[in-house]
This record gives C-alpha cells, sequence and structure tokens, in this order.
C-alpha cells in the first residue's frame, strides 16, 4: 500500500503543483505509512498546550509499541476506499478525511489509556473532539476495517466495542442509557452499517451485517442480518449473506412501503 500512497502522491505534485509542499510534507518526504502518519495526525492535534512535534513523539512512540496499530489503518484506508463512491484515491483518507484522522487518533489514546496514561488519552481526546469534531473514548475498543464517513458529530462511549469491518455515518451515537456506571454501551459486530444520525443507546447487541436507518433510535439488541428502522427501532427486514457495511445501501423505502407503512 506504501508503494501504491506514494505514487498517487507523485502523480498529485504534477497534477496540482501549488500543493507540492503539501504532498511532500504529508507523504512524499516519509519512509512508511507510520512516518505519514504520525505526522499528519500530529498536526491535527496540534495546541498551545502539547505541540505538533511533542504529539508526534508520542505517536511515534506508540507506534514502535503497538505496530498491529498500523496494519489496522492500512485496513481503514481500504475500507474507506472500497465503500465510498467519492473516494477514488488510496490517498484520499489519509490526506482529507477527518473521520480517518479521529479514528487513527483514538487508536494512539486507546494504547495510551491501556497504558495507563489516561491523563494524556483524555486530553487528546478533548483535542481529536475540539479538532474534528468526533468525539470517541479511550477505553472503547475497535476493530478494523472501519469507517467513519463524514463523521461529524460521531459519539463512542467508553465500553463501547465495535468489530471489524462496520460502517458509521456521521451523527451516529453509541451511547448509553443514563449516568450507569459499568458495561453501559453498544456492543456492534462485524458488518455492521449504521445510518446517519443513528442513536443505538445501551448495552445491547447489534448483530453481524445489521444495517441500521439514518436518525433511528435502537434500544433492543438486534439480530444478525436484520435491518432495523424508525424511533424506536425495530425489525423491518431480513437480510442473508449481505455484508451491510461494505454495500451501504440506505435505501429504506422499498421495505417501508412493503410494510404498508
Amino acid at each position: 500500500m506504501w508503494q501504491d500512497l506514494r505514487a498517487e502522491a507523485t502523480c498529485l505534485v504534477q497534477q496540482e503543483p501549488i500543493l507540492a509542499s503539501f504532498f511532500h510534507a504529508t507523504i512524499l518526504k516519509h519512509e512508511n505509512l507510520a512516518g505519514a502518519l504520525s505526522y499528519i495526525l500530529a498536526h491535527k492535534l496540534d495546541n498551545p498546550i502539547v505541540s505538533a512535534i511533542s504529539i508526534r513523539e508520542i505517536i511515534t512512540e506508540v507506534y514502535a509499541q503497538y505496530p498491529e496499530i498500523i496494519v489496522d489503518a492500512a485496513y481503514d484506508i481500504q475500507a474507506v476506499y472500497q465503500r465510498d463512491p467519492a473516494v477514488d484515491l488510496q490517498s484520499t483518507p489519509l490526506l482529507y478525511l477527518k473521520g480517518f484522522h479521529a479514528l487513527q487518533s483514538y487508536r494512539v489514546t486507546h494504547a495510551l489509556w491501556q497504558q495507563g496514561r489516561k491523563s494524556l488519552a483524555l486530553f487528546l481526546q478533548n483535542q481529536i473532539s475540539v479538532s474534528l469534531g468526533v468525539d470517541i473514548h479511550p477505553a472503547a475498543r475497535i476493530g478494523h476495517g472501519v469507517m467513519l464517513d463524514h463523521a461529524t458529530g460521531i459519539v463512542i462511549g467508553e465500553t463501547t466495542v465495535i468489530a471489524n469491518d462496520v460502517s458509521l455515518l456521521q451523527g451516529v451515537t453509541l451511547g448509553g442509557t443514563g449516568k450507569e456506571c459499568g458495561d453501559r454501551h453498544p456492543k456492534i459486530n462485524q458488518g455492521v452499517m449504521i445510518g446517519a444520525g443513528a442513536k443505538v443507546l445501551g448495552n445491547i447487541r447489534i448483530g453481524e451485517n445489521v444495517k441500521i436507518g439514518a436518525n433511528s433510535v435502537v434500544l433492543k439488541e438486534v439480530p444478525d442480518y436484520t435491518v432495523a428502522a424508525g424511533v424506536p427501532a425495530r425489525i423491518i427486514s431480513q437480510q442473508q449473506h449481505t455484508n451491510a457495511a461494505a454495500q451501504m445501501d440506505q435505501n429504506f423505502i422499498d421495505l417501508w412501503e412493503n410494510m404498508n407503512i
């Protein structure tokens, strides 16, 4: 993938010379994806308290201790490239998409949280929220091949678990139901697609390859291979052998009409 990213950046320099320094700073001057990603994230999270240089040092240390984070990032790039029709280059998520930036920044905070560096993890969580408009608690557990599409307003709570190959659109909340402590957030299984503005609340299971409609409010478990929509959400269809996250089909009109609603 890294060679593909470099090749794309080289072409982009030729196509848009005014951005040549940008493409060199973000991709071409680096030896690998880890170097490029640490540079990009550090400048996204730069602030008056902790400089971009210091943040990059933190990120670089995390990558050295947890090299699997870079593997996860590569899966995430592929997820966006394959699922988002507006993305025609693998370099687009790395360079421009704040959902990808927020997710990769979260991965750093999660590693810090696991190390017991909770104050630093929370500080960077706040910077992610302020700079990118995405709020992911460092203790949440998120797999790879995940796409945060558009991403503005996404909230992912402390005890949330998200499996591999999941797609979330803007405004999604994976939250609790009040101020109870303990395991209180959703468990999102593989292949799930959650539409824009949907709210999934409480320690409930969202089954494999489930599709949740935009602006739905999900308060109960959703079985595998089903479609849920509405306020409150209910099952409106079964779907067999469909990876909802990869398919990204958000058209529910026919399903509602078939139910005579």
